[in-house]
């Protein structure tokens, strides 16, 4: 028997679909999972199963995050590693990662999706690079689907050690046949290409200078043959740029192509030195990039080039990133930030506070190639977040309250619905018990600052 959801007498609910509609004392009727009608209020049925009081609220499709390392949140704030640039930064982290356990990676992931869902966020990927003392995805999937938000986990892998050439130990890397099995294994096992699907499968080796030419080549060639995406780091740095141009002796952008990973089945986290050449090759491709603004910032990297991608047509979502580079997980926020640094950047026109929420919302939805999430329309996934404007960070912001949720503070969300069910209820995770999962993941946290 279906089940019906009601949720009405919004502020304003932003619809994102084809007109960019925003209806005032709008409403949302959902049966089971998906989105049957959005409009006025008083257009809507009156009853449902459940019926969620918004007076007062902007609801927004649900928020997706297309790039974190979730297993990160183990090791925010490590002192060693706070000043530091990318490749400084991952050589400090790297001997804390390889002490993560099975139980770890549940934890980080648990605790890394309530943070997400409370933000807002419905949708999420996960980049799993590495897989030390038998941690696996089956890890990672178990844990998301406790807090309910859907989930799009990265098989990632590590191949090129430090011995030869490398960034990362050769403890932490892996033989190139194990992670092709792997990789197909994951997909064999947990993809689903089915509308509204929860869980979707994606292979992703870590960098240009953490796997070899033919890994990223034969793992373009598998995930084609299975039909799922392709994700990676590309031009996050100079120092990134500078290892693509001494080893492989071209651009990031170049020896992406020169490997087959440009295309619409292909997003890259970052891209911040990706230069005009690049900039065309994505967007005449339909090559996606995921644009971590925080931790772009965070680690001195730069100002990725959102506006000359957008301008050119690049599909661009925003990213997270992982949480020990962050060292947070609001993707409003981040939307708040990559509006914010691209005015710094090229002024005060360069980006308006609803193309950042568009970022966050169907940019995000476009580069995981979903065109059921991202927008509030029938047929859409019943996903989405409201946010309560009448809290001191919205006050005097009745001007313009869609801008308002961009350019004031960002809010938590008070509500936040995932494939028709409440994930987050008056501000208060409603899938698990937080103060436990937290309790169990400081537990992790202080084992692995401890070297144990």
């Amino acid at each position: 028997m279906s089940r019906t959801l009601l949720a009405r007498h919004a502020e304003v609910v932003v619809t994102m679909d084809g007109g960019r509609r925003e209806i005032r004392d709008g409403a949302i009727y959902a049966e089971d999972h998906r989105i049957v009608a959005v409009g006025p209020s008083g257009d809507l049925p009156a009853t449902a199963d459940e019926v969620i009081d918004l007076t007062g609220h902007a609801v927004v499709p649900g928020l997706v995050n297309v790039h974190h390392h979730m297993f990160q949140s183990l090791t925010r704030a490590v002192p060693a590693a706070q000043d530091a640039s990318l490749f400084g930064w991952l050589a400090t982290l790297y001997p804390m990662w390889a002490r993560m356990t099975p139980d770890a990676a549940r934890a980080a992931v648990e605790v890394a999706s309530a943070e997400l869902v409370l933000s807002g966020c419905t949708t999420t990927s996960d980049h799993l690079y590495l897989h030390p003392n038998g941690v696996t995805l089956a890890d990672t999937i178990e844990a998301a689907a406790r807090v309910g938000i859907r989930f799009h986990p990265t098989r990632g892998a590590m191949s090129v050690g430090e011995s030869a050439g490398g960034l990362p130990p050769d403890s932490l890397v892996e033989d190139e046949r194990t992670i092709l099995d792997a990789m197909q294994r994951a997909v064999e096992r947990w993809h689903d290409p089915s509308p509204c699907a929860m869980v979707r499968i994606a292979l992703a080796p870590c960098s240009p200078f953490s796997v070899s030419r033919d890994l990223m080549r034969e793992t373009a060639a598998l995930a084609r043959s299975l039909g799922v995406r392709l994700h990676t780091h590309l031009a996050e740095n100079d120092d990134d740029v500078a290892y693509s141009r001494e080893r492989f002796g071209m651009t990031p952008a170049r020896y992406a192509e020169s490997v087959g990973w440009l295309g619409d089945d292909v997003w890259h986290a970052h891209c911040v030195k990706l230069d005009d050449d690049g900039v065309g090759e994505f967007a005449r491709s339909g090559t996606a990039v995921a644009h971590c603004p925080c931790s772009n910032m965070r680690l001195g990297s730069g100002v990725a080039p959102v506006r000359r991608m957008r301008d050119a047509g690049v599909i661009v979502g925003l990213g997270v990133d992982g949480s020990a580079s962050n060292d947070g997980a609001h993707l409003l926020a981040e939307a708040r930030t990559a509006m914010l640094l691209q005015r710094v950047a090229r002024g005060a026109g360069a980006m308006s506070a609803r193309e950042a929420l568009e970022l966050a919302t169907l940019g995000g939805a476009a580069a995981l190639g979903r065109d059921d999430i991202g927008s509030l329309a029938p047929g859409r996934a019943a996903d989405f977040a409201a946010f309560d404007l009448r809290g001191p960070s919205f006050a005097g912001a009745g001007y313009d309250p869609v801008a308002a949720l961009v350019l004031c503070a960002s809010a938590a969300a008070s509500w936040t619905v995932i494939h028709g069910r409440v994930g987050v209820r008056e501000g208060r995770l409603a899938t698990i018990d937080l103060p436990v999962a937290l309790e169990r993941h400081a537990r992790e946290a202080r084992r692995i600052a401890r070297g144990d």
